[in-house]
């Protein structure tokens, strides 16, 4: 049995990874961790955790905790990483890696000197929906390009800001935390992207982060893709098309629509659904990676690509 704990136990764990340590076979969820203990003891009740705490040192430290997942903002990634690493124990660390690219790599450092593994929450290279659309891509004939289109309305931002717009906790803006999703199974589907020209804007000056980038970048393969992320336009949109010689698909990175996949004139579409805890299916594979019974498709050697990229963009 893998018994984890969690550092960070906010919102994202409530549905979308927390219980999927708990159904996995082979897992356990054994201690969570919050600053403010009595929301982390309320988490550990209603969750059925035997063990909360409100230090992260002291969970990391716990005997019969064997594994960490770190679900803090991305600033704090790598001081909690590199504790379990320090501890001789894994970690399974939410996206995007870090912060920064000089935080990413310090973190793979940590982990490559303990001899232990680090997994990075792409959780959407394990997802059903998404290993269909690698299936499909033999059908394309050889790919050409890639196209994606990422738009969001804006909405006024509380005071304070929430950090996902701090970029000193985040990193950047919205294009880090939801672009990072689309580029890493950009590379996951095509491979690495070697090369990267972008602009990035403050199009309304509503908060010290980025709203506007366009980007174009070309993968090891020779296939180049183009992508647009605005989260000050008038509609929402979410759309990647790969192209190939043969046929073309499309699919969207964060709605539920259908995988459409077009060859010869014909068009069929795809409707897989999600599981009920979205990160089951990867936390699936870190667990069988830990019990030497498998692999896991993200790494942090493949994340750090993708927080390279995304450092590219901005820079």
């Amino acid at each position: 049995m893998i018994r984890w704990g969690i550092i960070g136990c906010g919102d994202v764990t409530e549905r979308k990874s927390g219980p999927a340590f708990q159904k996995v076979e082979g897992s356990a969820l054994v201690a969570v961790m919050r600053r403010d203990g009595e929301k982390a003891r309320d988490y550990a009740e209603r969750h059925g955790v035997p063990r909360w705490y409100d230090d992260g040192h002291a969970l990391i430290a716990d005997p019969e905790v064997d594994a960490v997942y770190v679900a803090t903002p991305p600033s704090s990634h790598a001081e909690w990483a590199i504790a379990a690493a320090r501890a001789g124990k894994p970690a399974y660390v939410e996206k995007p890696m870090a912060a920064t690219v000089v935080q990413a790599e310090s973190m793979l450092d940590a982990f490559t000197r303990a001899r232990v593994p680090l997994f990075v929450a792409y959780y959407r290279r394990a997802l059903p929906r998404f290993l269909a659309v690698r299936d499909a891509l033999p059908e394309l004939g050889n790919v050409r390009f890639v196209r994606v289109a990422l738009t969001r309305s804006f909405r006024p931002l509380p005071d304070p800001l929430p950090w996902r717009h701090q970029p000193e906790i985040a990193g950047g803006g919205l294009f880090v935390d939801l672009a990072s999703h689309t580029l890493d199974l950009l590379d996951y589907l095509l491979g690495p992207i070697v090369d990267v020209r972008a602009v990035s804007e403050n199009q309304l000056r509503a908060s010290p982060v980025e709203d506007m980038v366009a980007m174009s970048f070309r993968f090891g393969s020779g296939v180049v893709g183009s992508g647009v992320w605005s989260f000050a336009a008038d509609h929402r949109m979410d759309v990647v098309e790969i192209v190939g010689d043969h046929g073309h698909l499309s699919f969207s990175t964060f709605e539920d629509e259908p995988i459409r996949i077009t060859r010869g004139g014909d068009t069929r579409e795809l409707r897989i659904p999600h599981p009920e805890h979205i990160q089951q299916p990867l936390i699936a594979a870190v667990v069988d990676a830990l019990h030497g019974r498998g692999s896991s498709p993200s790494t942090g050697e493949s994340a750090i690509r993708t927080t390279r990229v995304m450092a590219e963009a901005l820079r």
